[in-house]
C-alpha cells in the first residue's frame, strides 16, 4: 500500500523562514492520523525541518541531517550538501523514501529523496501529496497581499486541505 498524507510548504520571505505540515497520515484510502507532527526545529532552535516520505525514514534522515549540523556548525547549505552526498553513497540511506525541507535565518532547501539538493527560485519550497496545491496558494498570496511568511505557509496548508484529500486543516507551523 502506498503511504500518503503529508503536505510541507516552506518559504524564506522578507527575512523570515516559516514552515508549515498538515497532521494527516494516510494508508490507502484511511486517514491513519490527525495530528501527526511532521515539522520540527533543530540545532537549537536555529533550523526547521519538515519531512514527507515513510516515517522511519524520515526519523532516520533527519537524524542524519541533526548530526551534519552538528559537524558544520550550524550551516544548513555546507550540511544539506554532505547529507545528500552520503544518502547518493550510502547503500542504506539510498534505500530512504523521505523528502526533507530544511530553512534557517538565512534561506530554505529542498533535500530530495535522490539526493539532490535544492533552492527554489522563489524561495518557496513544497513536498508531499498536497504540495503542489500549497505552492500554488503560496505563490497566489505572495504576489496579491502583504502577509508574512508564517501567514502564507499556514494559510497555503488551510487552502491545500480543501483541495487535497490527502491534507488535513490540523496544522504545525515554525518561523525563525
Amino acid at each position: 500500500m502506498d503511504m500518503h498524507g503529508t503536505t510541507i510548504i516552506g518559504m524564506h520571505y522578507k527575512g523570515h523562514t516559516a514552515i508549515c505540515g498538515d497532521g494527516q497520515v494516510t494508508l490507502g484510502d484511511t486517514i491513519l492520523k490527525g495530528k501527526a507532527i511532521k515539522i520540527r526545529r533543530i540545532f537549537n532552535g536555529q533550523v526547521i525541518i519538515g519531512f514527507a516520505g515513510a516515517t522511519a525514514d524520515a526519523f532516520s534522515l533527519l537524524e542524519k541531517f541533526e548530526e551534519k549540523l552538528n559537524a558544520n556548525k550550524g550551516n544548513l547549505r555546507k550540511s544539506a550538501i554532505e547529507l545528500a552526498k552520503d544518502w547518493r553513497h550510502d547503500k542504506v540511506l539510498r534505500r530512504l523514501e523521505a523528502m526533507l525541507i530544511a530553512g534557517d535565518k538565512d534561506g530554505i532547501l529542498l533535500i530530495s529523496g535522490v539526493g539532490d539538493v535544492l533552492e527554489a527560485d522563489d524561495n518557496i519550497i513544497a513536498i508531499g501529496s498536497g504540495g503542489n496545491y500549497a505552492l500554488a496558494a503560496a505563490r497566489a498570496l505572495v504576489s496579491k497581499t502583504k502577509l508574512s511568511a508564517k501567514e502564507i505557509v499556514t494559510e497555503a496548508i488551510l487552502i491545500a486541505s480543501e483541495i487535497c484529500i490527502y491534507t488535513n486543516n490540523n496544522y504545525i507551523v515554525e518561523e525563525i
